[in-house]
């Protein structure tokens, strides 16, 4: 999944982004709202990390923007500020912010938001299974026969997002996009890396990833477990 973070407060934010990639999200940071609103014209993103007092334009601007392009208005945004009055809060979710949050805030909290959010806006059962694969979309966290399965955090972040369009096939270049920021050094050769490694560890476990010629890769039941 893929987030953008706008945060002026360069060491928050770097933080912050860290924090985020290390829990498998692909994560832009920027720290200006006219900059944001750019990359929200032009990059595809699965939620928005939103301050308020942002230089270039002000967050409430960059939501109003946001939500008078969207038809219908999906893109999830958590606003997180310092700016906690009860009138800016409902200014914010007047204007189309799906929440709130208030600094200074524990870390855990913001994660529970943003699965919460994520969980909503993709109508995601709690839990998907292929196989004896099992996925839990509200940890996160895949298993095979109830033992943990252990992924990287790209890795889980590619499974992720092949178990979101179960049954559809997705593109490489959709998977680079949800898995990787715009400032890393990647090239879209690198998710068949990540495609190689997720099928090796899931060999046995009644799931596999197939290539589509032209089309890109599905996940759904290994044949010989849907034989059996």
């Amino acid at each position: 999944m893929r987030l953008l973070l706008v945060e002026d407060h360069t060491e928050l934010a770097e933080w912050l982004g860290r924090a985020l990639r290390q829990s498998g999200f692909a994560v832009d940071v920027l720290g200006r709202g006219d900059h944001a609103d750019h990359a929200l014209l032009t990059q595809p993103y699965d939620l928005v990390i939103l301050d308020l007092s942002l230089p270039g334009m002000d967050g409430l601007d960059v939501l109003r923007r946001l939500r008078s392009r969207e038809r219908p208005a999906s893109l999830p945004v958590l606003i997180l500020t310092a700016r906690g009055s009860t009138s800016e809060r409902v200014c914010g979710l007047n204007l189309g912010a799906d929440d709130y949050l208030t600094k200074p805030f524990e870390l855990d909290e913001l994660e529970a938001r943003i699965k919460a959010l994520l969980r909503r806006s993709g109508n995601q059962v709690p839990v998907v299974q292929v196989g004896r694969l099992e996925f839990d979309t509200t940890t996160r966290l895949p298993s095979v026969d109830g033992r943990p399965l252990s992924l990287t955090p790209r890795e889980l972040a590619v499974l992720e997002v092949l178990l979101a369009r179960i049954g559809r096939p997705v593109a490489r270049e959709t998977l680079f996009d949800k898995v990787f920021s715009f400032d890393e050094d990647a090239r879209v050769e690198a998710i068949e890396i990540y495609i190689h490694r997720l099928r090796k560890k899931l060999d046995g476990s009644g799931a596999a990833i197939t290539t589509l010629r032209g089309l890109g890769y599905l996940i759904g039941e290994a044949r010989d477990a849907a034989d059996a």
